[in-house]
């Protein structure tokens, strides 16, 4: 994969800009949504570290009302167009859920980014705004998986959704008993968003017939599952590298 690009992926809450360089991922960053101030910025940054290359630019989102935003504030930077993923570009590997065009692209991406590292089945925990807990095959044909809420929306609603209830921040618990009500909520969460992820692969390792590796990934991977036996492996950037796959792919595919 020796490319020069500019990866985006626009998400529910944040838009994450990488620079591939000779296929080497060198640079991330990750910018809120809400701070606009920020993206040309960012996207200049980027863009500098691949002065002087034949360099293109992918991207990927899950939230079309900043697809053209996003697209004007690279063109100001770039004078390049953004090459969505699902658009411009196909997808790395075949959706297999019904209707595939409604599955988010962060979702195949991420799958398409494992399966190429593992080569057989795999699973891919995304832990963002919503956590998403997605399997493939081992012909690497993305095949579903389950949505639930992230962790900062899980406890926003006990929250907003209660009388007493606090305002809690995301951390890790930090005892093996819930000594408060701040606890027991961060202890709820954590480990019910643990027991789901090990409940839905053992459910997909019935299905497939082999135990599948996982793959974490998203802003709260390491908060939740770092350490813990059943994760294969936790790597921040996976989606950023499957939008480089599916550029490389389809640029192969169709020789350009």
């Amino acid at each position: 994969m020796d490319i020069n690009l500019l990866a985006l992926n626009v998400g529910n809450s944040r838009v994450a800009i990488g620079v591939f360089l000779a296929g080497e991922l060198l640079h991330v960053e990750r910018v809120d949504l809400s701070d606009r101030a920020r993206w040309t910025p960012a996207i200049t940054e980027a863009w500098q570290k691949l002065a002087g290359h034949d360099a293109a630019i992918a991207g990927a989102s899950v939230n079309p009302a900043l697809i053209e935003a996003i697209e004007h504030a690279v063109d100001q930077v770039t004078n390049q167009e953004v090459q969505w993923i699902g658009r411009q570009i196909e997808l790395p590997i075949t959706v297999l859920t019904e209707p595939p065009e409604q599955t988010g692209i962060d979702r195949v991406l991420n799958m398409a980014a494992a399966y190429e590292q593992i080569g057989k089945a795999c699973v891919v925990v995304d832990a963002g705004t919503a956590i998403t807990v997605n399997v493939c095959n081992d012909n690497g044909d993305f095949l579903g998986g389950a949505i639930a809420p992230g962790v900062k929306m899980s406890l926003d609603a006990l929250h907003e959704k209660t009388a007493s209830l606090p305002a809690v921040i995301a951390k890790p618990p930090s005892s093996g008993f819930a000594n408060s009500t701040e606890q027991a909520m961060l202890h709820g969460v954590h480990y019910g968003v643990r027991g789901m992820v090990k409940e839905l692969v053992e459910n997909y390792a019935t299905e497939l017939g082999t135990w599948p590796e996982i793959i974490a990934t998203g802003g709260d991977a390491k908060m939740l599952f770092e350490g813990w036996e059943l994760i294969h492996a936790i790597s921040p950037d996976l989606v950023l590298y499957g939008v480089a796959l599916a550029y490389t792919n389809h640029h192969i595919r169709h020789g350009s």
